[in-house]
Formats: C-alpha cells, structure tokens, sequence
C-alpha cells in the first residue's frame, strides 16, 4: 500500500494537475526529512507553534497575574524560569509570549510577500517606465537600515501590535520584490512563455499561471530566512515600547523590564532573550534547509 502511494506521488508523468502538486509536496517533504539543518529548523519551529497553541496547559499560571510578595523570585519547582518585577512567572509569559511573536510574524509574511511578489513580477515582466519607477520606489526603501525605518513608521504610527505589523511590513517588502523581478527576468525570456504569447494568452494569465508559480519558491525560502529579521524587529519595537503594550506578554517587552535587574536576577530577562535567539535560530536553520531542498546546487 505504501509502495503503491509513493510510485503514485513520484512518478514522472502525473495524470493530473492534484497528482502532480500532490507529487511535487510529496518529494519536497522527503527532501526535507531528508536535510539536517531543515529537520533541526523544522523541530524549532514545530515546538514554538506547539508552545504556543497549547501554552494554557503548559503553564498553571497567568501570564498577566501579579504576586508581588513573590516578585523576583529564582527558578524554583514553583517556577521553572522565576518571576518578574511583579511576580508574574516567566515560563507562562513566554509561552504566551510566543503567541504575540507568532501573530506578528504571520501577519506581517501575509503582507509582504504579496506584495513584494506582485511589484517584482509586474516590474520584470512589464519593463520600461513601470519596471523603473517600481524599482526605484523599492530603492528608496532599501537606502534606508530596516531597524531604523521601522522605528520611525512605529513612533509615527504609534504603540501596539498592529501598527508594529504595519512598520515592519513597511520595511521588508522590497527584498521580495528584488528577488520576484530577477526570477521574472529570467522566466520572460523562456520558449514556453513566448509560446503562450503566441497563443495570444493575456498579460495577467501569463503572470498569474506561468510566472507567480515559478518565483513562490525562492520567495518562500527568503520569507523563512527573513523571519528571524521580523521576530528580531519585532523584539526591538517591544524592547523601546512601541510594540506589544502591558500586560501583554511580548519577548522584547520582557527583556526591556529585566534589564535592570540583569546582574542580580539574570532570569528575568535571559529566559526571553534565549526564547528569541532559539525561535530565531529554528528559522534561520529551516531557510537554510529550505534553499538547499529546492537549489540543491547552491548545498
């Protein structure tokens, strides 16, 4: 039975469009399994989305709930990790803390791929004026450093997860766009995108059906090595206050409140700074992976 679904999946002349993209998910998660660093980046990952759907059963505590009287408390039985300022546990706020991380990073990727994929394609298929004056706009956004320009949009826009998603989305775009036009570039000049002209199918089909398929895999290796960048903004804006707002539990929010403490009560803000440098390290390890799974000349 096995033997059987694995010739199905990877055969070379699928009979249809659902075999073939069963096919292509089929061999791309072998190829993964197959890849160390993707599998280590790819654990990371997994444990972080586990941490964070079922963080009200890994912690009894609130992650908001004070108890002063206990309040800078060392890592004990009670508290794995200790306490903050306010005698919050650590451990609950940062398994809820990654459900603050994990909302910014998907929103922000929902955002800017589309958008970087769009202004790439148009601007390499179309040439010319439209291809100068989007790149050139794309320039301008890529003069400036990402950390600074997302500052700037969030004290502009103010305080809170959703303008924080808004400033890093503002920031990141131009990358996609960058890496859609050069694959574009390249597609345009194929026999089988001159055969379609041919056949007289319109600007948007070809870019929609023949084009946007083609880039979504470099464009999906770079949104994975990217979103370290996004968790390490994100954790900037919550470190100077213009990300997440208390009570809520956001990683750089919690190392800016034990960075006075950090000699006497490292616990505070370690925890979160580990939680952020390993989040960070699974992604980075699952792009890596991932950039060898569909270049395997660039291993």
């Amino acid at each position: 039975m096995t033997d059987t679904l694995s010739s199905w999946l990877t055969t070379d002349a699928p009979a249809s469009r659902r075999q073939a993209v069963l096919g292509n998910l089929y061999r791309g998660g072998t190829a993964i399994l197959r890849n160390p660093t993707a599998l280590v980046g790819l654990i990371i990952v997994a444990l972080l989305l586990l941490a964070a759907v079922f963080a009200p059963l890994l912690s009894t505590y609130s992650p908001i709930a004070q108890d002063l009287p206990n309040r800078l408390a060392p890592p004990s039985p009670a508290h794995w990790f200790g306490t903050d300022e306010l005698g919050r546990d650590i451990l609950a706020r940062t398994l809820f803390g990654a459900r603050v991380t994990l909302t910014i990073v998907a929103l922000v990727s929902i955002v800017v791929a589309p958008i970087g994929l769009a202004v790439g394609t148009v601007a390499g298929y179309a040439g010319g004026w439209v291809d100068a004056v989007l790149m050139r706009i794309t320039d301008v956004f890529l003069a400036f450093p990402r950390l600074v320009l997302a500052l700037a949009f969030a004290a502009a826009l103010g305080p809170g997860i959703e303008n924080a998603v808004i400033a890093i989305s503002l920031t990141a775009w131009p990358a996609y766009a960058r890496i859609a036009r050069s694959e574009t570039l390249a597609i345009a000049q194929s026999d089988f995108i001159q055969a379609a002209v041919l056949q007289g199918a319109s600007t948007w089909r070809i870019l929609f059906r023949h084009i946007v398929p083609l880039c979504l895999s470099s464009v999906i290796v770079r949104l994975t090595l990217d979103m370290a960048g996004i968790i390490l903004t994100a954790a900037g804006l919550g470190f100077l206050g213009l990300g997440a707002q208390p009570p809520t539990a956001e990683w750089g929010a919690m190392v800016s409140s034990g960075r006075d403490v950090i000699l006497d009560q490292w616990w505070v803000a370690t925890i979160p700074g580990l939680a952020i440098f390993i989040v960070s390290l699974g992604f980075n390890l699952l792009g890596d992976g991932l950039r060898d799974v569909f270049d395997p000349k660039s291993a």
